[in-house]
């Protein structure tokens, strides 16, 4: 081994403390942003449009119609049967109190009864700058507090939005703690130590730290649109990437130590072994990761930047802080099971284990493991038919109980399944009769009236005559006759749909809308928003998006293995069998989510991060694999060097896998329909990917190729692995006749 030239012992003691303070340092005033997450993150999805959508044009002008800008929420009430005039009198109090409620913005609506008599609907603005779970929460206590036999809900946009972010307040602890305690319980059993378990989750953690006090900063000043789900897959990935960098430089410690090198010779020369394989594992997820920059969802685009910082900090982190660690802890941080010299020695291969064996294994079978591999996971691929990822209504975001989804059914049962959360659509002043004439040719649009600042519900109705609008005041008696906002020239029609807004049957309504409009006004004349709209026109840029980006992922990926392992097949074969690994992942996952959990279907961005995580993270494995099959087929030859490469990284590669599977599987705990199905398709992916696609499929098929795997360079050529053989009993690799 080469020999390691060793600087003066004061550098040798104050380099890795000057480092650990450092992170310390960091550490310390990144930690308390935790905290902070909620001052800097949104969850309106309105917030994360692409700027060419009609939806983001119309959320813009809102303000300039109905005032300031508010997110509306709705309140419906119940009895038991038709309600009674003092019910409906307690209702109206109501209204008055919900007024009062910090962050609603100008008066609640009076009550509209239903048709029926049985129901009564309130229209309460709130701010959209305010604490808008707060004001949502103060609602439904008020509304808790009516007399039985009175019922009521909070919905609406507001309602749904509270819900959703309910469910993200357990990121900042439950999320962290189970994660964090998964790894610990993993780290424990790979190295049955006490000490070393701490100091690789001190490195993740830190990493962690400063990652989220970048992020905060950067989301502090505009730079990113923060959300819940980003920063709960920021957690995860730091978390689950730091642990594994932690692990691959472990195993190269472990090994120095295991040779007979001191402690600070054996920190080198696994910083040494490690640098590359964690700079090009973690290049690659980054590089992957920024191809999201390439969405036209201001979320995506955030998730892109962000997660890419956090693999940064993360591969620093492995490089700078863990290293320092070990070279100050020595041997003791694997107390009681301290590696000795000398322990280490002769052909790994030949040796006793799970991976020696499995080593033997591939060499004897190599052809028939890659292809019932390869069969295996084609026939899993199968599943991907069944996946709905074409959206989701987003009462069936939030997974377990939701107030807003509650109130809803009860509104549809009632009223039109859109009031409250209507089509907004901006027109020309000149073309109100004829966009009214249109709306009222769509099936699904109920009702429409048009904003008016001059009516004290904010509304007026609108009919057409003899080709001409006709106004009618919406309220009491009396109400002076309204004249319509216009706004640039512009005039603002809201139309009830007859079906829920986040329905599947109000996106057909809207999308029939817009064809009618460009059909009768002209394309581009009337634009139409609101919140099915939202959701609409996100859910056709996330089906744009995936289509673009996965090939330019995969591009980017093959790129990078091929400079990496200065080949191109080897790396055309390994971004093949990530691909199929994923195919299978999600198959499967289409299958039990239909079949086991039962769920509504899938948010189109599914498949996207998914495939990002998983083809970016599975090749992390492919390389560290890989990068140490190089280094040994350079002494040994092609398949010895395979066979070796598979004993040297098979434990640590196994362990880094269940723990990337496991942070990732936390994500479950939070109860949101987008990162419960995120949760299992990468924990999942992983799980293949470690323990078929890495330890049989990639070593199987490598093994029965050859040098050839690595053409078209000069180890494609090289004749040192001639004397490799397939063993004629178990205990031996070098003896026997090549196939090369």
């Amino acid at each position: 081994m080469k020999s390691i030239s060793r600087p003066p012992r004061l550098l040798r003691i104050g380099l890795p403390v000057l480092l650990i303070l450092v992170w310390l340092v960091g550490g310390s005033i990144g930690g308390p942003y935790f905290g902070k997450v909620d001052e800097v993150s949104t969850n309106d999805q309105s917030s994360f449009l692409p700027a060419s959508a009609d939806a983001t044009a119309v959320q813009e002008r809102l303000p300039g119609f109905l005032g300031a800008d508010s997110v509306p929420a709705l309140v419906v009430v119940t009895g038991e049967g038709e309600l009674t005039s003092e019910q409906t009198a307690d209702v109206a109090a109501l209204a008055e109190d919900l007024a009062r409620v910090d962050g609603v913005t100008g008066d609640a609506s009076p009550p509209v009864p239903s048709e029926d008599g049985q129901a009564l609907q309130i229209f309460v603005p709130i701010d959209a700058d305010a604490e808008l779970r707060e004001s949502v929460t103060e609602l439904r206590d008020l509304v808790a507090g009516l007399p039985a036999p009175l019922d009521g809900w909070v919905t609406g946009p507001a309602g749904f939005t509270a819900d959703l972010t309910e469910g993200f307040l357990g990121i900042d602890g439950l999320l962290l703690a189970v994660a964090l305690g998964a790894v610990f319980v993993i780290l424990v059993v790979v190295y049955r130590s006490p000490l070393l378990p701490l100091l690789v989750l001190a490195s993740s953690v830190f990493a962690l730290c400063v990652a989220l006090l970048t992020v905060w900063w950067l989301a502090f000043a505009g730079i990113f649109v923060l959300n819940g789900q980003v920063q709960g897959i920021l957690f995860i990935l730091v978390i689950g990437a730091a642990t594994d960098y932690a692990l691959l430089y472990v195993a190269r410690f472990r090994e120095a130590l295991a040779g007979g090198q001191p402690r600070w010779d054996a920190a080198v020369t696994a910083w040494r072994g490690a640098f590359e394989p964690i700079l090009a594992s973690g290049g690659t997820v980054i590089a992957g990761l920024l191809c999201l920059l390439l969405s036209d969802l201001a979320s995506n685009k955030a998730l892109g930047p962000i997660a890419s910082i956090g693999i940064a900090f993360a591969m620093l982190s492995a490089l700078t802080f863990l290293p320092a660690l070990l070279a100050v802890f020595g041997r003791a941080a694997f107390w009681p099971f301290v590696p000795k010299p000398g322990t280490i020695a002769g052909d790994p291969v030949a040796g006793r284990g799970v991976w020696p064996a499995t080593a033997r294994f591939v060499a004897r079978r190599a052809r028939s493991i890659w292809i019932v591999c390869t069969v295996g996971l084609l026939a899993a691929t199968v599943g991907v038919l069944q996946l709905e990822a074409d959206g989701v209504a987003s009462s069936d975001l939030v997974l377990g109980y939701s107030q807003a989804r509650d109130g809803q059914e009860v509104l549809s049962e009632h009223f039109p399944g859109g009031s409250g959360s209507p089509a907004y659509v901006v027109v020309p002043e000149g073309d109100v009769a004829a966009a009214v004439d249109v709306v009222e040719g769509v099936d699904g649009a109920d009702d429409v009236a048009i904003a008016s600042g001059d009516s004290p519900t904010g509304q007026a109705a609108v009919t057409v005559r003899d080709g001409e609008a006709v106004f009618t005041a919406v309220g009491p008696p009396g109400t002076p006759e309204p004249a319509p906002t216009v706004s640039d020239g512009d005039v603002l029609l809201q139309v009830t749909l007859s079906d829920a807004a986040d329905s599947l049957a109000a996106e057909a309504a809207v999308e029939d809308l817009r064809t009618a409009f460009d059909a009768e006004l002209g394309e581009g004349v009337a634009q139409v928003g609101g919140v099915t709209a939202v959701a609409l026109d996100t859910n056709a840029t996330s089906i744009r998006d995936r289509t673009l980006i996965i090939p330019v992922v995969l591009v980017v990926i093959l790129v990078i293995l091929m400079l990496l392992l200065r080949s191109v097949l080897a790396p055309v074969l390994l971004v093949a069998t990530v691909i199929v690994s994923f195919g299978a992942a999600l198959g499967v996952s289409a299958l039990v989510f239909e079949h086991v959990f039962g769920f509504p279907g899938a948010d189109p961005a599914v498949p996207l991060y998914g495939f990002v995580f998983l083809v970016a993270l599975g090749i992390d494995y492919n390389i560290f694999l890989m990068t140490r099959v190089r280094e040994e087929s350079l002494r040994h030859g092609t398949r010895p060097g395979i066979l070796r490469g598979l004993v040297a990284t098979g434990g640590v590669i196994t362990s880094a896998g269940l723990v990337l599977a496991a942070t990732f599987a936390a994500l479950g705990v939070i109860p949101i329909l987008f990162l419960a199905q995120i949760a299992f398709i990468v924990a999942f992916g992983v799980l293949l990917d470690t323990f078929i696609v890495r330890s049989l499929l990639v070593p199987a098929l490598a093994h029965d190729i050859g040098r050839a795997i690595w053409w078209p360079s000069r180890l494609a050529r090289r004749e040192v692995d001639e004397a490799a053989a397939r063993p004629r009993t178990g205990d031996s690799l070098e003896t026997g006749r090549s196939r090369l």
